[in-house]
């Protein structure tokens, strides 16, 4: 299994999916429940196959990615070759932007001395899916890139 297996409640919410998945493997509903009871072992394999294919066109759809620590934001663009970060660092112990009251703080200081702003590109390894697997599995969330936006444009206005 190249990712992880989706969860259950994940694999409910994509039962349509699935059923559509089993079919196309030619297992019609009365040999998956047979399978389920007599082949347990080919039932997880399926399973682990099915997941792959969901988290692989996920990921290869997901344009940007968020990942928030008590000092830190990370805002990934991932574009076709790299990735785009743009890091937020508040250097100022009393603050945690994971709480309401923390980033409200943030976005009434974004130019106080304590708040840093960071940006990288860095391109894939061999698997870019992989990659953004690995930032999601770090705590990160697929989003809109929103938060991204905004901050590029914060960064371009403080460069001219």
């Amino acid at each position: 299994m190249k990712y992880q297996r989706l969860s259950k409640e994940q694999l409910e919410e994509l039962h349509q999916e699935f059923i559509t998945f089993l079919a196309s493997q030619s297992i019609t509903a009365e040999e998956w429940v047979d399978i389920k009871k007599n082949t347990p072992k080919v039932a997880e394999d399926e399973i682990d196959i099915f997941s792959d294919l969901v988290w692989e066109r996920v990921l290869t759809n997901a344009q940007y990615i968020e990942h928030f620590s008590k000092d830190q934001i990370h805002l990934f663009e991932l574009q076709e070759d790299q990735m785009n970060l743009i890091a937020i660092r508040i250097n100022d112990e009393t603050i945690d932007v994971t709480t309401s009251d923390g980033y409200a703080w943030l976005q009434d200081n974004l130019l106080n001395d304590d708040v840093l702003l960071y940006n990288a590109s860095k391109e894939y390894s061999e698997d870019k899916n992989l990659d953004k697997f690995k930032l999601i599995q770090q705590g990160g969330n697929i989003t809109k890139g929103e938060l991204y936006h905004y901050f590029a444009k914060l960064i371009q206005n403080e460069a001219q």
